[in-house]
């Protein structure tokens, strides 16, 4: 009976690394087919980080200057954001076979 024992921990732990092994890989699919489908509103994500700069003008010029710092870097992140969906739509290219 001694010798079952090390090819039941064997087999458990095979069992488990092929169960985490398909959890991953079904993980990433997923992720992968989500990724395809994000689109950017690059006009809207410039309008947005334009009046969030207006925002931070007036903040500013009323004396909040913390809350201007943060609607200042607000407004930083959506201009990057709408440059970066710039930069992927430029950079598309169709795949070979269409």
């Amino acid at each position: 009976m001694r010798h079952i024992k090390p090819a039941r921990r064997t087999l458990t732990a095979l069992l488990a690394t092929t169960l985490l092994a398909g959890g991953v890989l079904l993980g990433q699919t997923a992720t992968a087919e989500a990724a395809g489908r994000i689109t950017c509103n690059i006009s809207q994500l410039r309008t947005d980080a334009h009046k969030e700069r207006a925002r931070a003008a007036q903040l500013k010029r009323l004396g909040a200057t913390a809350e201007a710092r943060k609607a200042y870097a607000r407004a930083d992140a959506l201009e990057r954001r709408a440059q970066q969906c710039a930069d992927a739509d430029s950079n598309h290219k169709p795949p070979l076979w269409k």
